[in-house]
């Protein structure tokens, strides 16, 4: 389906990236893989994938909280292994806190990494994607993208930016032969929630089952983590031609939460 194509994915080394990047390499893409990981474990990642799926895959590190570093990835993968046809932005991170205690160093970070390297990355493809005419780009933005919860301040002005951010360039890019898109997952069983579901099995004498039934029934109908290697398949259909006249839209995959 995607043979071909090259895939930037950035968080591509655990979580809902790695799924990702495990499924676009699935459908046949060249994969350059990003994280913040020693060279060794990524180029372990990225020769997984090649060996699995017959693709060819590159390790790119860069610390995306440096402009800088973000700045330069779609250069540093195109020296790798080739020009991105496919961008996934999909590198975040997360705090909690009520807002007059929230680190303004903490702000500074979510906003950088889950936003800027966003903008930084999409700014860099585009001109080449445009000359191409074809490419795609997925960001990874949340239902907190789309409605908010306590105690997550810079996490919602992040993934409501980057919604808005991926409108406004789809509607730049409509007519390039490009697709912008970005996908809402709920409560999504990765890393980045390990904190809050430590935090509230300890109300349940350390039963993880239970904090997870707990977390979920507040929010997501179906009550169920989804595995990350459902937003891998969503993210290959988004890239793939059947959804070519589809951009500019914040898919929820979510349980239903944003139904309420």
């Amino acid at each position: 389906m995607l043979k071909g194509r090259t895939a930037l994915v950035t968080g591509a080394t655990q979580g809902i990236g790695e799924a990702i990047a495990a499924a676009l390499a699935a459908a046949g893409a060249d994969l350059v893989v990003h994280g913040i990981e020693p060279q060794a474990r990524g180029d372990a990642v990225a020769g997984a994938l090649a060996a699995a799926h017959g693709v060819r895959a590159a390790y790119v590190r860069a610390d995306l909280a440096d402009a800088t570093q973000a700045a330069a990835l779609v250069d540093s993968a195109t020296q790798a292994l080739a020009s991105p046809d496919i961008l996934v932005n999909n590198a975040g991170i997360q705090h909690t806190s009520p807002i007059d205690s929230f680190l303004p160093d903490r702000w500074d970070a979510i906003i950088a990494i889950n936003l800027s390297a966003a903008f930084y990355t999409m700014r860099a493809a585009v001109p080449a994607m445009r000359e191409r005419r074809w490419g795609r780009i997925v960001n990874i933005a949340s239902v907190h993208g789309l409605v908010a919860s306590v105690n997550k301040t810079a996490y919602l002005a992040s993934k409501h930016g980057l919604v808005g951010m991926s409108k406004g360039v789809a509607l730049e890019t409509a007519t390039d032969g490009i697709t912008v898109n970005c996908i809402c997952p709920g409560w999504t069983e990765t890393p980045i929630l390990t904190p809050q579901i430590e935090a509230r099995a300890a109300q349940f004498g350390g039963d993880r089952d239970a904090a997870i039934r707990d977390l979920l029934k507040e929010k997501q109908p179906n009550l169920t983590l989804l595995p990350p290697s459902r937003i891998g398949e969503v993210a290959v259909f988004l890239c793939s031609d059947s959804a070519v006249g589809i951009t500019g839209v914040s898919l929820p995959v979510d349980g239903g939460w944003t139904a309420q």
